[in-house]
């Protein structure tokens, strides 16, 4: 009777498994995202078809344990969250993508400690063993991962949506407060096998929640803006460890599956991250980056003599552009947020018509969200095979006639090479300033998110462009179909 949801779930693992490998290539992201839905809708009707053939003996009677009552609940549920759903991803603009994902992590998280809230409500403590001792720590650790997920993940929605401060809060003797939480909260996790009574295990259960909100909370508080896409991949992680131990909470082999798919990837991918970084996951979590003091915007040097920066024009600018042999177009969270990348691409083809070869360069931690340029670009149908990775077009800079930085900040910064009192030093960053010329779009000389200043922007064959990204855009497209016809 059962044997069939148990394939369907064996097909859905295939799928997730197939889809993350998707995922990781341009050319077949979009089969990647197919063979994930095909695998979600085989995963929830094989979960309807798994439950509802289950059954329990009430007195005399032998019947299933999701009634026509449970059904229409499930029902409801899934037909609300799928509509709600479908509007959120009608609605929400590109730009607040990371936002998204974000907050969705959150609900993972939530749903944990709600599940093993309600599971600890069915246990029957009279019988011990170790089976049971072995399941009361899969509630704990799930309540614990699922609470520090969730407000972790509220916390860097704030931060990306502007309703908290970018940078880092630094509460004194931090390490020690967050380590003391977490040696409580494990030492309840504990202290919930050795309990026999269900209201103290409920008390245990609730302070575990509290304290894991705050573990949450404090962790991401205590990480600067730079390190969100850093944040966001960690969230991931945590929401996939959360979903397994719902997995082991619910008896549920493909949530195991499926958690701990998403756990170890996001978990690689932060490393990825960190490495693009040239950062330490430790030095990440334990927060920090962003709050240094660094040179007031507007260009004064720490001994507050003033720094002289160039400016240009649209015009000027495209005399670059024709005349140069090759030029590179650097993204970055300025370009998500005017959503200029469709005039940009129009630029590229424009461009590649007069003989000038247009690429893309793209740093591991552009935006605020892992890959959140390939996206954008790849939403304005721009060639795959002109998107290139920092590895792939670094070494190209110096023979690059002009370099076009739309946005973007910390990863084209110099500092990170040579000056060790910067709070990047050490990162390997796209080296546009061996270009010929090189033109950043800004609203004004601000640090920006990161609050880093960047000394680029005041370097002889660096000039600044400035004005809102997408104005600015379109009138460099404006004047090049003027002198191209």
């Amino acid at each position: 009777m059962n044997s069939l949801p148990l394939i369907a779930w064996l097909v859905a693992g295939i799928c997730f498994i197939f889809s993350l490998g998707g995922l990781s290539r341009h050319e077949t992201s979009r089969r990647g995202n197919w063979l994930g839905i095909i695998g979600m809708v085989l995963a929830v009707l094989a979960a309807f078809a798994f439950r509802g053939a289950q059954t329990e003996v009430v007195g005399e009677k032998e019947v299933q344990i999701l009634g026509i009552a449970g059904y229409s609940l499930l029902l409801i549920a899934l037909v609300g969250g799928s509509v709600v759903g479908a509007m959120l991803a009608k609605r929400v603009e590109m730009t607040a993508m990371p936002q998204l994902v974000a907050i969705l992590h959150s609900f993972v998280g939530l749903a944990a400690v709600l599940v093993g809230l309600s599971n600890y409500l069915q246990l029957d403590l009279s019988h011990g063993g170790a089976e049971l001792t072995i399941h009361l720590i899969e509630i704990g650790l799930g309540v614990l991962i699922g609470g520090l997920t969730f407000t972790g993940s509220v916390v860097a929605w704030g931060k990306l949506e502007g309703r908290f401060d970018s940078k880092p809060l630094l509460l004194p003797a931090r390490h020690f407060i967050l380590g003391g939480l977490v040696a409580l909260s494990l030492l309840l996790v504990l202290s919930l096998t050795s309990v026999t009574a269900t209201w103290l295990g409920m008390l245990i259960l609730i302070l575990l929640t509290a304290l894991s909100f705050a573990i949450g909370a404090l962790l991401v508080l205590a990480i600067g803006g730079a390190d969100m896409p850093v944040v966001v991949s960690m969230l991931n992680s945590y929401s996939g460890w959360a979903a397994a131990a719902t997995g082991f909470m619910l008896k549920n082999d493909l949530l195991i599956l499926t958690g701990a798919l998403v756990g170890s990837s996001g978990a690689i991918l932060s490393y990825i991250m960190c490495h693009a970084m040239n950062r330490s996951f430790v030095s990440v979590i334990l927060g920090g980056f962003g709050g240094e003091s660094a040179a007031p915007a507007g260009g004064s040097g720490g001994g507050g003599e003033p720094k002289t920066y160039h400016t240009t024009s649209a015009s000027e600018t495209v005399d670059w552009l024709l005349n140069s042999g090759s030029v590179v177009i650097v993204p970055g969270y300025g370009m998500a947020v005017a959503q200029a990348q469709h005039p940009i691409r129009e630029i590229c083809e424009l461009l590649k018509k007069q003989g000038v070869e247009t690429r893309f360069a793209i740093h591991p931690v552009a935006g605020r969200l892992p890959g959140h340029m390939n996206v954008l670009l790849a939403e304005a149908n721009v060639p795959y095979d002109i998107v290139l990775e920092m590895e792939e077009i670094n070494h190209d800079f110096p023979a690059t006639g002009t370099v076009l930085i739309i946005g973007a900040n910390d990863i084209v910064n110099p500092g990170a090479q040579d000056d060790p009192s910067s709070p990047i030093y050490g990162m390997p960053v796209l080296e546009v300033w061996k270009a010929e010329h090189v033109v950043v779009l800004k609203r004004s000389m601000a640090t920006g998110y990161s609050g880093v200043d960047n000394p680029l922007f005041y370097k002889d064959n660096t000039a600044m462009l400035f004005g809102d990204a997408k104005a600015s855009v379109d009138g460099l497209l404006q004047e090049l179909r003027n002198r191209v016809g």
